[in-house]
């Protein structure tokens, strides 16, 4: 199974490196496990227990340590865990999360401002350096492609193209799932279909991007809802633009009721990559050690691919056959991500303000 090259595989020695370190970093992890036990708590937010796998891996971690998981906001965007960080910088309480899961662009940013703490992982070494910030204060976590997730039991013939939606088929159908003005999601939704229409010219993604959803909301195939898998079985949004892994989860969690199909489209092909980092203020730093401890290994590792997101030790994992044989075959096949595009950093960056300043006066669709 094909994976992009730029997420790269460890070097041996680096491996090598970890590998002889690895007693000290026992005991280490001994302590750490002391003292999150001694916390007693871990906040997060922004984990509904549908999105990769995190239903069951919140429960691993809370039977492996049990360490009580306080859960804000499932349904929250990368804007609103960064956001929910600023506001409680002061606040030990319930509502201050610990760690956060983001879109990668959202990681630099929340450095910059003095939001995060830096924490290296015992399995550093083994996180492609294209996919973490050097002083560890944000590091890759997983990623998938943005797809069409659709109801079959309402919408007979699957779109195969960003194009496809602006047809008669799909009226009062299409939806995002998260609020283009702040979920990562959804602004890379937006950015997919530009880039589509841009041929792959990422300098145009945003700009087109939303010219297509604004063509989307005047036919009235637009739906301003934030699309999920209830308001897609109950036929409220027939069709979600949504990250694969979302999707398939969705999938296997309606067991054909009413009838899903994925699709990855023909062009426009994006992948995301979410970061986690732990907040500069976490009410229980050692817990939010402990998480990205366990995040990272090859235990927590393993529970996001169940999820059908890619974890970003995937290629370490493959190389030394710790991925059980039945879960990849549960996989999509390689095929439908070969034309995958990876948008750099700078790219993002520059769609996503386009996308989040230019929703309003160009679309004027309230997401809700």
């Amino acid at each position: 199974m094909s994976r992009k090259i730029w997420l790269g595989i460890a070097s041996v020695s680096a491996l090598a490196m970890t590998a002889a370190t690895g007693a000290a970093f026992a005991q280490a992890s001994d302590d750490l496990v002391a003292a999150a036990k001694k916390e007693g708590q871990l906040t997060v937010i922004a984990l509904p227990h549908d999105w990769c796998g995190y239903g069951d891996v919140i429960a691993a971690f809370k039977a492996k340590y049990g360490i009580t998981i306080n859960e804000l906001n499932p349904d929250a965007g990368s804007g609103d865990e960064v956001e929910a960080i600023k506001a409680n910088k002061g606040n030990t309480g319930p509502q201050a999360p610990d760690v956060i899961d983001v879109g990668l662009s959202f990681g630099p940013k929340a450095k910059a401002d003095g939001l995060l703490q830096a924490y290296k992982v015992s399995t550093w070494s083994t996180i492609p350096d294209s996919a973490k910030d050097a002083d560890g204060f944000w590091y890759g976590d997983y990623y998938g492609v943005l797809s069409f997730e659709v109801n079959k039991d309402i919408i007979k013939n699957s779109p195969k193209d960003w194009p496809d939606l602006l047809g008669s088929d799909y009226a009062n159908a299409v939806a995002l799932a998260g609020d283009p003005r702040t979920a990562n999601q959804a602004i890379q939704g937006v950015y997919a279909s530009g880039l589509s229409g841009a041929k792959g010219d990422a300098s145009k993604g945003a700009a087109e991007g939303l010219k297509f959803f604004a063509e989307l909301n005047k036919k009235g195939n637009f739906v301003p809802t934030i699309g999920k898998a209830a308001s897609l079985a109950q036929g409220a949004t027939p069709v979600v633009l949504r990250w694969d892994y979302n999707a398939l989860a969705d999938r296997d969690t309606l067991k054909g009721n009413p009838d899903v199909d994925v699709v990855v489209p023909a062009s426009g092909v994006v992948a995301g990559v979410y970061v986690q980092a732990i907040s500069a203020f976490a009410p229980h730093p050692n817990a939010a050690k402990l998480w990205m401890e366990y995040l990272y290994s090859d235990e927590g590792q393993i529970g996001w691919l169940k999820g059908y997101c890619h974890p970003i030790r995937f290629n370490d994992l493959a190389a030394a056959k710790k991925i059980p044989a039945d879960l990849l075959a549960k996989l999509p096949p390689a095929e439908g991500y070969a034309k995958a595009v990876f948008p750099t950093l700078a790219e993002q960056d520059a769609a996503k303000a386009a996308i989040t300043a230019g929703w309003d006066s160009q679309v004027g669709a309230a997401v809700k």
